[in-house]
């Protein structure tokens, strides 16, 4: 027996170290304590008579003051146990009705030893009753107990409860009624109840990552956790869990789904190109401080708004006519814009072309200019050039004198010199067109010689879009 003992206490201080919850995660549990079996034997072994000294222990129970049971169970699913249990006793006090009558008398039979083991399918109320100590249960199964050396086969039923103080160790108590269907006069083990009073550890659940939660219920059962997040780690302590935390190395934000925002514009620093600046979403969290649409730190000219095709800075209007540079075309000359910023022609500016182009002098019978002829081009080139933009038609025109042929071919050449030069002196050569109309046009007489001198010129004409 003191070996038996021995072994339960090493039983003891193994399972203690070891035991958790019993239920999917922990299906491994070891009972074990004292056990009392009731003997009301020979004429008071009806059931009814098992059950009406259940009470009386002083009386009609045998108790082996020591760990005398050993119980092994495994959880096997909603609620149901399997359970194997071995027990030691002795016998010193027979309990007997006298035959004919209600009076028991109480004998000693001289220590029968007394041996049990059986096995039993048990059902909790715990997860129904929805309590986390107090643990009721049923339990039916079989056996074989001798008595001296004797032993029957018995069916086996009965109940218990666990109170469980802390996790994983409770106080188990049960009774369990075994009936054998041996005649009871001829039976070696005759039928009887056998209590039983001992501490339960349950064990045996998986815990990989060793976080205090069961793989079972652990989300992230290889990565240590906490419980609030089902044993997912949150490794900045930011109350956001690593899988939803899109910054799960930094402390950061709700809202930010575990971001940090160090300027605190509402845009997480992972997304904020100016993230020590508070600025606005719609900039990628930096700042717009002249309220152009364009950041900050893309825009040339911050304090001063501007469009984003000029990088944020006002379009500039050189020339001060009110026509922006992008649109006008004559940048640097005052115009307007009617004009598209390029100053307008007008009749007085055509009629002082015409004027000097009616002074222009060529060589007779040639396209070649006389000398004195030179400034009053350089004037006229000087008036093309306010206006860079204008387009103008040079029209050579002769006097009759000739063949039609020979003065059409001057009045062309003449017009297309008057070009050459004012290209040669800085007038881009699209601006210009050149056109001779012979003897065909003539402004007077070509029967007097005045009225030839008139007739042999040159004129501008402006070319309207």
């Amino acid at each position: 027996m003191r070996h038996l003992n021995k072994l339960f206490v090493a039983a003891l201080m193994a399972m203690g170290l070891n035991a958790h919850a019993q239920d999917e995660n922990n299906p491994w549990a070891v009972s074990f304590g004292a056990n009392a079996v009731s003997t009301r034997f020979g004429a008071a072994s009806e059931f009814g008579d098992q059950f009406s000294g259940y009470f009386d222990a002083k009386e009609h129970w045998n108790i082996l003051p020591s760990v005398s049971y050993l119980n092994v169970s495994r959880h096997i699913g909603q609620g149901f146990v399997f359970g194997v249990t071995g027990s030691v006793n002795k016998i010193d006090k027979l309990v007997t009705r006298t035959p004919g009558t209600q009076d028991y008398m109480v004998s000693d039979p001289g220590d029968l030893s007394y041996y049990g083991v059986d096995g039993t399918i048990k059902y909790s109320f715990l997860s129904m009753l929805g309590t986390s100590w107090f643990d009721p249960s049923l339990h039916i199964g079989g056996g074989y107990t001798w008595i001296d050396e004797k032993g029957n086969g018995t069916l086996n039923g009965g109940l218990g409860v666990t109170f469980w103080f802390a996790e994983n160790v409770g106080l188990s108590l049960s009774s369990t009624y075994k009936h054998t269907f041996e005649d009871q006069a001829e039976a070696n083990v005759p039928r009887h109840i056998q209590h039983m009073a001992g501490l339960t550890f349950k064990f045996g659940g998986k815990d990989t990552d060793k976080d205090g939660i069961y793989d079972k219920d652990d989300l992230c059962p290889e990565v240590p956790g906490l419980p609030q997040f089902q044993g997912c780690p949150d490794s900045d302590a930011d109350g956001i869990q690593d899988s939803q935390d899109d910054c799960p190395n930094e402390a950061g934000l709700a809202e930010l789904n575990g971001c940090p925002d160090r300027d605190g514009d509402g845009v997480a620093d992972k997304d904020d190109q100016c993230p020590d600046v508070a600025g606005i979403a719609s900039m990628m969290g930096c700042p717009d401080t002249d309220g152009d649409g364009i950041a900050d730190n893309s825009d040339q000219c911050p304090n001063e708004a501007g469009p984003k095709a000029n990088n944020g800075c006002p379009w500039p209007d050189t020339d001060g006519d009110g026509v922006l540079d992008k649109d006008d075309l004559c940048p640097e000359v005052k115009g307007t814009a009617a004009n598209r910023g390029c100053p307008e022609v007008t009749e007085e500016v055509m009629k002082q072309l015409n004027e000097y182009a009616r002074t222009i002098l060529f060589n007779s019978g040639k396209a070649s200019f006389k000398d004195e002829t030179l400034p009053v081009l350089e004037n006229m080139k000087d008036i093309l050039k306010e206006y860079p933009q204008a387009r103008f038609s040079i029209e050579g025109h002769t006097d009759s004198d000739g063949s039609n042929a020979l003065n059409q071919t001057l009045s062309e050449n003449r017009a297309a010199a008057v070009v050459t030069y004012l290209v040669e002196h800085g007038i881009a050569r699209d601006r210009l067109m050149s056109v001779g109309f012979g003897e065909t046009k003539p402004i007077a007489s070509n029967k007097t010689a005045a009225g030839k001198a008139q007739n042999r010129r040159v004129e501008v004409k402006l070319i309207k879009e």
